[in-house]
């Protein structure tokens, strides 16, 4: 088990170890990992992260959930998602964009269905493409690289947001392809279930009742469980559940925190009740999971 602590890692962070093109603290284009060192230690991201396999494969945990990229295939990494146990093969080669959540919200601001589309990924972060897909990123990838270093355009961020919300539309769509979701209209669906996961993102340590969640969102709390299971396949409760079981569990794997910090740290009364929880998500306890 590794016993270091969990660094966060925002844009800046990126700008500086990488040197590549780049908009503020906004976003950052980056094609040759042999310019950095990837590190050991396991690494909160405070951004998104768009990725494009060209060639070899990779492999990575996100939330302690082991994963394997492949050639010609992408992924999304989410803001506040832990990256450990990184290992890349000698011919690997990836085209990535780092996106800070504001500019990410900003580019999508008020697109229902092109959020909850997207947020689909979040636990399904690997989709693989077909070489028309790769050719049409790839040239997305360059024109925005081409853009970003133009640093004499007055619009130059103007553009990159419309390039970058082009290229976010055509990556959902094949998100969408592979989805194979309903022919229904879940526009309501979708707007409801894009307002909950930040509100549980933000609260889920504190908060774990699916009726504070609908009084936030001004709905009752069967018409919220009803929504999130059309949407998602999932209850409200299970997504607040998985959160909290994520959290604890890249925790006790990933940190050095004892026990009962990690259960002051998910404002649980006691270190009990966090065992006793714990116990019945993932079948064994806290200490169990720790030595496993």
């Amino acid at each position: 088990m590794n016993n270091t602590s969990i660094q966060d890692i925002n844009i800046a962070d990126a700008k500086a170890v990488i040197q590549s093109y780049s908009i503020e603290d906004d976003l950052v284009l980056f094609d040759n990992i042999e310019d950095i060192h990837i590190p050991n230690n396991p690494y909160r991201v405070n951004c998104y992260v768009l990725g494009l396999c060209l060639r070899g494969k990779a492999q990575y945990s996100v939330d302690t959930e082991e994963r394997l990229i492949n050639t010609y295939d992408t992924i999304v990494i989410h803001n506040r998602q832990v990256i450990d146990s990184y290992m890349v093969s000698p011919n690997f080669k990836c085209i990535f964009l780092f996106i800070s959540t504001n500019f990410f919200n900003e580019v999508v601001k008020g697109i229902h269905d092109l959020v909850s589309l997207f947020l689909f990924t979040r636990n399904h972060p690997i989709i693989s493409l077909h070489a028309e897909e790769v050719e049409l990123l790839e040239e997305y990838y360059a024109i925005l690289k081409k853009k970003v270093g133009d640093k004499n355009n007055y619009f130059r961020k103007d553009l990159v947001r419309s390039l970058l919300l082009a290229m976010i539309y055509d990556i959902t769509n094949i998100i969408y392809q592979q989805q194979q979701t309903s022919n229904k209209n879940q526009t309501r669906a979708e707007a409801i279930f894009s307002k909950f996961l930040p509100l549980l993102e933000a609260n889920y340590k504190r908060e774990r009742r699916v009726s504070w969640y609908a009084e936030q969102l001004c709905i009752t709390s069967k018409y919220l469980s009803e929504t999130i299971k059309q949407v998602s396949r999932r209850t409200p409760n299970e997504w607040i559940n998985n959160y909290v079981v994520l959290e604890a569990r890249v925790l006790l794997k990933n940190s050095t925190m004892s026990i009962k910090e990690i259960a002051q740290n998910l404002n649980f009364p006691n270190q009990s009740f966090l065992g006793k929880y714990f116990k019945d998500h993932v079948g064994i306890s806290p200490s169990e999971y720790r030595r496993s």
